[in-house]
């Protein structure tokens, strides 16, 4: 394929620097390269570097902050049309290239090899930005993070003196690289250079990849804000998260679950508990037992729904908001253990109170986290969080621009008071276990909305940051690869 130059005046720019999903933050570079091959990555790289020019890097567009759409991004390398899927001759790994989205990673993977990777639950993100920041989603409790089956990279990088060129680097002990494949496990998207593909084989394997269950049954459970008070809502959220304390460790039948309990703001729709194992084996009545023992903490009687679908009809469904690009914002955490009531308590409250605040597209989720996740060790991948049982997760959308502040102020206001005991940051120094890079706030990075003390880069990278730095200083010297959340040079 022949790279694809855009400028201004080409009536494709447009699709092109609007890609991003947050209306929040619109792209302005002077060109928009759209490379088919690595050869022509090096190239804009190169000439970027030579004419001085700040660089991005985009592949699926599901970014949450302004990391590629900066003001002073001049040149946007656009992955998209980087999408194949197939084996890598030299490895014998899969080869998955950084345009691709999860789905169609999912849907070639299976429908070719029979196999998976262990990813994200949204279909439409792209794999360049998902997977070097740890990856992970409906299948890692059983299988681990995407980075737990990532043999090599092949990545452009640039070298103090400003040349541009590709490495391949691989987890094996005596790559002279492998400390860069290291980075890609954890350390975040567009930081240290271009991912051109990402080569894919579980450790101790020759070729293989998990294969995902032939079905997946799903259950629903949902409770009508009306038949919730804040007693009710304060014992369903403890019951749901005592149960991950208890149900999270390596190899435990809770870990055939991937559980999670979606808390809309009243008027948005109902608390949701949702589920999901695959068909047959013990899957079902584990889950069973788990919505049984959740159930009998609520007095209120929900609705409940059970379906079975084959895997990529299960796995395959739209983002609720795919193909919206509105304004919204986004704040995560960690959990090691449940909040405690006095939290949950103020939670109900922030997200039932019509006084204030009416917007009903905004909600909090808790995400099913641990089982093989917390197999690794906290540096066997720059991925540190081998230690929560959940992931916390709130975001806000709205699409006047004129409201900004409004809904800035409520998503933020929530999460600070959900840690206010730790200077309302998820420290994990202080019984949390910090926050997900992939879920991308760049509040952490601003000491006007983050007076914790707490180093934004302690909370997404931990004991592993000073690691990054030394890489980063070895691949990207020059600091080319760079964005609010990308690692520092030392």
């Amino acid at each position: 394929m022949t790279h694809l130059i855009v400028d201004k005046a080409d009536p494709r720019y447009p699709d092109l620097a609007g890609r991003g999903i947050n209306a929040r933050f619109t792209a302005n570079p002077a060109k928009i390269v759209v490379p088919g091959e690595t050869a022509q990555v090096v190239g804009a790289v190169q000439e970027a570097v030579a004419a001085g020019e700040r660089l991005a890097v985009r592949s699926g567009g599901h970014c949450f902050e302004a990391l590629v759409d900066h003001p002073g991004t001049r040149t946007v390398l656009d992955l998209s049309e980087m999408k194949a899927v197939g084996l890598d001759p030299e490895t014998g790994a899969f080869a998955v290239e950084p345009g691709a989205t999860l789905g169609s990673m999912y849907r070639t993977l299976f429908l070719r090899w029979g196999v998976t990777v262990p990813a994200g639950r949204c279909p439409e993100i792209g794999v360049g930005g998902h997977v070097p920041g740890g990856g992970g989603g409906a299948l890692s409790r059983r299988h681990g993070l995407s980075v737990d089956h990532l043999y090599g990279v092949e990545m452009v990088v640039v070298d103090d003196s400003g040349r541009a060129r590709a490495v391949r680097a691989t987890r094996e002990p005596d790559d002279p690289h492998r400390d860069l494949w290291w980075t890609c496990t954890g350390g975040g998207a567009g930081g240290f250079g271009v991912v051109t593909r990402f080569l894919f084989r579980s450790p101790g394997s020759e070729r293989a990849l998990p294969a995902p269950p032939a079905a997946v049954t799903r259950k629903t459970v949902r409770w009508q804000w009306a038949d919730l008070d804040e007693d009710g809502f304060v014992a369903l959220v403890r019951a749901f998260s005592h149960w991950h304390e208890r149900n999270s460790e390596p190899g435990a039948p809770g870990a055939l679950l991937d559980n999670s309990l979606t808390l809309p703001r009243a008027g948005g729709g109902p608390v949701t508990l949702e589920t999901a194992a695959e068909d047959g084996g013990a899957g079902p009545e584990v889950a069973g037992a788990f919505v049984a023992e959740v159930c009998r903490a609520v007095r209120a009687t929900p609705e409940t729904e059970v379906s079975t679908s084959p895997f990529l009809a299960a796995t395959l469904v739209p983002d609720e908001y795919a193909g919206v690009r509105g304004r919204f914002k986004s704040k995560a955490a960690f959990l090691r253990s449940a909040w405690p009531e006095d939290r949950i308590a103020g939670l109900y409250r922030r997200l039932t109170d019509q006084s204030s605040y009416r917007n009903p597209a905004a909600a909090f989720y808790l995400l099913s986290h641990g089982g093989a996740v917390n197999a690794a060790g906290p540096a066997d991948t720059a991925m540190a969080h081998r230690d929560a049982v959940l992931k916390a997760y709130g975001s806000v959308f709205w699409w006047d621009g004129r409201e900004d502040d409004l809904h800035l102020s409520w998503i933020r206001e929530t999460y600070h008071d959900l840690f206010a005991g730790t200077g309302g940051v998820p420290d994990p120094d202080r019984g949390h276990g910090g926050a997900f890079v992939n879920y991308a706030d760049a509040d952490f990075t601003d000491p006007g909305l983050n007076g914790s003390g707490v180093p934004w880069h302690r909370l997404y990278f931990r004991d592993n940051y000073p690691r990054l730095q030394r890489v980063k200083a070895r691949f990207d010297p020059l600091d080319v690869f760079r964005h609010a959340l990308s690692v520092r040079l030392p």
